[in-house]
């Protein structure tokens, strides 16, 4: 099975970049890589030949992509990726395509559907449950997930632990998008659409630690699984 990875933008010497524990775990999980930087013209070709997605992590979005007004603490943000994955997303959503869609990914997808971010979790939820260490470093939370999810049966639980790294998160739920999994503090962690079943969407990062967890390395067998013909 193809399965394309979004890459992050340009990096100030140019390159175009992607943690490898992405590839590894699609691999892992028995698909082929196919990488899909930003820039492309035509990002809804790439689907023509891919047989699912993941949309993977980063920088944050651009404010004004969704409405937001902008906080000190924005990193990483690259209109040409934004361009390039909101496009992108919007055509997946269409196709029906399997995909997984993780942390930034996961924000792409709520901004798509006219959803909008919390721009800085500190201001909204405190700090009792760190969401990433300082500067920006990963650190692992609990996750509780509703029962009757399709993430809760893939996963075969309904709590796990999860490595995050974000400060930003969903505020407003974009259109038909179903909550399905919350952190300790009330941070929207999992989104579903029911519309979509071949859809899966995790604040988390589940990449950071499916090489010691099985339940995460899971989240990339079940798309590949779900991209089978």
């Amino acid at each position: 099975m193809r399965i394309g990875i979004t890459t992050y933008g340009r990096d100030p010497q140019g390159r175009l970049t992607l943690p490898a524990e992405y590839v590894t775990c699609v691999r892992a999980a028995g698909g082929r890589v196919v990488l899909l930087p930003p820039g492309e013209p035509d990002p809804a070709g790439w689907l023509d030949d891919l047989d699912g997605i993941v949309l993977a992590g980063g920088g944050d979005l651009a404010p004004e992509t969704w409405g937001g007004t902008g906080a000190a603490e924005n990193y990483g943000v690259d209109l040409e990726r934004d361009r390039t994955e909101l496009a992108l997303a919007a055509t997946v959503l269409d196709r029906h395509l399997p995909s997984l869609w993780i942390c930034r990914g996961l924000q792409v997808l709520n901004v798509v559907l006219g959803g909008t971010l919390i721009e800085h979790l500190p201001d909204r939820v405190g700090e009792e449950v760190l969401h990433r260490l300082p500067p920006r470093e990963p650190v692992s939370h609990p996750v509780e997930l509703e029962p009757d999810s399709r993430l809760a049966r893939s996963l075969g639980c309904t709590r796990c632990d999860t490595i995050s790294w974000h400060h930003q998160a969903v505020d407003q739920p974009g259109s038909q998008l179903v909550v399905v999994a919350s952190a300790p503090d009330g941070t929207i962690e999992a989104l579903e659409l029911p519309s979509h079943p071949e859809l899966v969407a995790v604040q988390w990062h589940p990449e950071l630690s499916a090489a010691e967890d099985p339940l995460q390395q899971g989240l990339f067998n079940d798309l590949v699984a779900r991209a089978q013909p």
